[in-house]
């Protein structure tokens, strides 16, 4: 567990590692934190869960911290108001690393020592919680950097184009019937992947492979975005009110599509995975297409048959890229972890059975099973290890920042 720790956290810190204090102080919109306030929330979480009831010696860092780091938790207390992080000058960056290194020497004394029963269990929910962090500063520093006209990069080296075109897409059949859905298994879960229970699934076949940008151009060429035909009520008036006309980040350059990647501005890969689309430009894409968002537990039908390999944060590359072909002999999708989240059309909502925990841990997840919508899989910003058939990811429709794309599903 030492191992664990000392692994994840240096992983958080090694994905600013380099910044300036600008980079890491400034919100780029209310949905979205300073990779300052990442750092040391995900530190909050230790001293707050695991050293606090741990350690009755336990002093805290800075008093304040427990007000200006808390995210969320209502039985905690008080949270500094979340559109207004941006406005934290102080604590500095290096107070901020002076905090984490306090919380580390502390927890890796703890973890060396035998604890009370729920440590380790504990433990590993705040390594999973940072893991889902650093993602979010990848999320977050991306939208940064697109706001400002320079178009600067996190890693000049990030973000290449595909070493090969997007195999052909297929259709694999998926297993209908009722079946077993959540998580099985001894290893580690949110409590929102459970309780496993049954779940019907009419006949369905499945994309081979995500949608492209190649074949997202062609929809926008199509008017996509200004045929309210294909759009639920909600969406249009999001496309509407924001004026959306192609996905984030998307931008036309002498008549060539680019887009704005960690690596900075690149031109539009045509055979990498669409990138920062809403549920609801998902949802209108598939319907111009004659197909649907598959539901959660379709997706996951398949998933759990796929070992869990792809794009990940560990290759580097920070983009989605080309989807390999998928194996003919196993009859399974390709792409089906890594590169990009794929929004399901199934609404967030509580499996049969659920009861969030006791506490202010059960605020984790329960409390935010309404106006959300399941995504699967993972992208090529998550961790490998972070990542299983059953993880059940949550956006509200209308978010673009993530990196989030679409896979296709028909009635058989």
């Amino acid at each position: 567990m030492r191992g664990d720790y000392a692994r994840v956290r240096a992983a958080t810190e090694a994905l600013v590692a380099g910044l300036p204090a600008e980079d890491l102080v400034v919100q780029s919109m209310p949905d979205a934190s300073p990779a300052k306030w990442h750092l040391a929330h995900t530190t909050w979480f230790f001293e707050t869960f695991v050293l606090g009831p741990a350690r009755a010696d336990y002093r805290p860092f800075h008093p304040e911290f427990e007000v200006l780091f808390n995210s969320y938790y209502e039985a905690v207390g008080p949270q500094f108001s979340r559109p207004r992080r941006g406005l934290l000058s102080r604590p500095t960056g290096a107070e901020v690393l002076q905090y984490r290194a306090h919380v580390d020497a502390a927890m890796l004394g703890l973890l060396a020592q035998d604890g009370p029963p729920w440590l380790a269990e504990r433990v590993r929910l705040g390594l999973e919680h940072e893991q889902q962090h650093q993602e979010l500063v990848l999320m977050d520093l991306l939208h940064l950097y697109a706001q400002n006209p320079l178009r600067p990069a996190l890693r000049a080296d990030a973000a290449p184009p595909s070493s090969h075109p997007a195999a052909p897409l297929r259709w694999c059949p998926g297993p209908a019937g009722v079946g077993e859905v959540g998580h099985a298994g001894d290893g580690f879960h949110f409590d929102n992947e459970g309780p496993r229970h049954r779940a019907l699934r009419r006949p369905y076949v499945f994309a081979s492979r995500c949608v492209t940008n190649a074949e997202y151009a062609e929809f926008v060429a199509d008017g996509g975005y200004r045929r309210s035909a294909l759009w639920l009520s909600d969406g249009w008036a999001q496309v509407q009110a924001e004026s959306w006309t192609a996905p984030l980040y998307w931008y036309m350059s002498e008549g060539t599509w680019w887009q704005m990647t960690l690596g900075g501005p690149r031109p539009l890969d045509p055979h990498a995975p669409v990138v920062h689309v809403s549920h609801y430009e998902a949802d209108a894409f598939a319907r111009w297409a004659g197909a649907r968002l598959p539901t959660e537990f379709e997706w996951e039908a398949l998933a759990e048959r796929a070992p869990v390999s792809g794009n990940f944060v560990e290759s580097g590359r920070l983009h989605p890229t080309a989807a390999d072909p998928p194996p003919r002999a196993e009859n399974l999708p390709a792409q089906l972890f890594g590169d990009v989240w794929e929004w399901t059309a199934s609404a967030y909502l509580p499996y049969p059975g659920y009861r969030p925990p006791e506490g202010a841990l059960g605020e984790y997840n329960g409390k935010f099973m309404s106006n959300q919508m399941v995504l699967r899989g993972g992208s090529c910003a998550s961790p490998r290890d972070h990542l299983r058939a059953s993880y059940r990811n949550f956006f509200p429709p209308r978010a673009r920042w993530p990196f989030t794309g679409i896979r296709l599903t028909k009635d058989a």
